[in-house]
C-alpha cells in the first residue's frame, strides 16, 4: 500500500509541477517509457546514449522528460555503502513460456506473456519484459559488470518494480544462449524464442538484493520504480557478452546521485 506523502515529497511535487507540468504526471503515473513499453513513431523525441542527444541532454528533448534532468530519485545509482535491513523476501513466480523478441534500437527487449509475477514489498507484480544494458548501469562499489538484465514488473495500482542481474565473465550461460540465438540483430526487427524458456534460472543461489526507490533509466525517468538489485551476478562467457556489444556498445545511462534516498541491503 502506498503510504502519505511527506511534506518534503510534497514540496518536490510542487516544485516538479511549476517547472513541468508533464513530469509531474510521469513522476505520479509513471509506465510510459522504454522500460514498460517501447517508444515509437515520428513524433517521439529521439534520445540515444551519446552526443547531442546522449544522457546529459535527456531532460531537455521534450518537456515530459525534465525529470531526467532535474529529478532527486533517479537511477542507476552505486550500490555501495547500503544499510543492512530486513526486508520482504523477493519470491518470483516466472513461469517458462515463449515469447517475443524485439531490436527496438536501443537493447534487445523480451516481452514476456502473462502468468508470469514477481512478489516484491508484498505485493505482487506482473512480469511485461525484461531487456539489456551493456554496460551495467548499477555499480556495487564503484564496480560495474559487462552486462545487466532488467525484469519489468507492474503491480495491479499500476506501480513499477524492477528485478536487476548483473552478469560476469565467465562459463556460457544456457538461458542466455536461448535468447541470443533467437534476437532480432536491426533495428525494428521481432523474432520469437524458438521453444520455451525458463528464465528463473537466470537467477543465482544467493538472492540477497539491494533495494530502493528510484526511477527509469530512460526517458521520461519517471520517478516510480521500487529497485531490487540482486547482489550476486550469475556467468555469461565473453563470446555471449560481445556479442550483446557487437550490437549495442555502449546502452547504460550513467550512475545518478543517490541524494537523500535510503539504499538497503536485505542481509537480515
Amino acid at each position: 500500500m502506498s503510504q502519505p506523502a511527506s511534506p518534503a515529497s510534497r514540496r518536490r511535487f510542487l516544485t516538479l509541477a511549476l517547472a513541468c507540468p508533464a513530469c509531474a504526471v510521469a513522476a505520479r503515473v509513471g509506465i510510459a517509457a522504454e522500460h514498460a513499453a517501447p517508444k515509437g513513431g515520428h513524433d517521439a523525441p529521439h534520445w540515444s546514449y551519446e552526443g547531442p542527444t546522449g544522457p546529459a541532454q535527456w531532460g531537455k528533448l521534450a518537456p515530459g522528460d525534465a525529470l531526467c534532468g532535474i529529478g532527486r530519485e533517479q537511477s542507476p545509482v552505486n550500490l555501495t555503502e547500503a544499510i543492512p535491513a530486513a526486508t520482504p523476501d523477493l519470491a518470483t513466480r516466472w513461469a517458462p513460456a515463449t515469447a517475443e523478441i524485439i531490436h527496438n534500437g536501443h537493447t534487445i527487449q523480451v516481452n514476456w506473456p502473462a502468468g508470469s509475477e514477481a512478489v516484491i514489498d508484498r505485493q505482487p507484480h506482473q512480469l511485461l519484459q525484461f531487456h539489456f544494458h551493456h554496460p551495467s548501469e548499477h555499480v556495487i562499489d564503484g564496480r560495474s559488470f559487462p552486462l545487466e538484465v532488467h525484469f519489468v514488473h507492474r503491480n495491479a495500482s499500476g506501480g513499477l518494480a524492477v528485478v536487476g542481474l548483473f552478469f560476469t565473465p565467465g562459463p556460457a550461460n544456457p538461458t542466455l544462449e536461448a535468447i541470443w540465438s533467437a534476437m532480432p540483430t536491426q533495428a525494428g526487427d521481432k523474432t520469437r524464442l524458438a521453444a520455451p524458456l525458463d528464465i528463473a534460472s537466470f537467477l543465482p543461489g544467493d538472492p540477497t538484493s539491494y533495494r530502493y526507490a528510484g526511477s527509469l533509466t530512460t526517458p521520461p525517468c519517471s520517478e516510480v520504480v521500487s529497485w531490487v538489485v540482486l547482489r550476486q551476478p550469475v556467468s555469461a562467457s565473453p563470446a555471449q557478452i560481445e556479442r550483446f556489444a557487437a550490437l549495442f556498445p555502449m546502452n547504460a545511462r550513467p550512475v545518478q546521485p543517490l541524494n537523500r534516498r535510503k539504499l538497503l541491503l536485505d542481509l537480515l
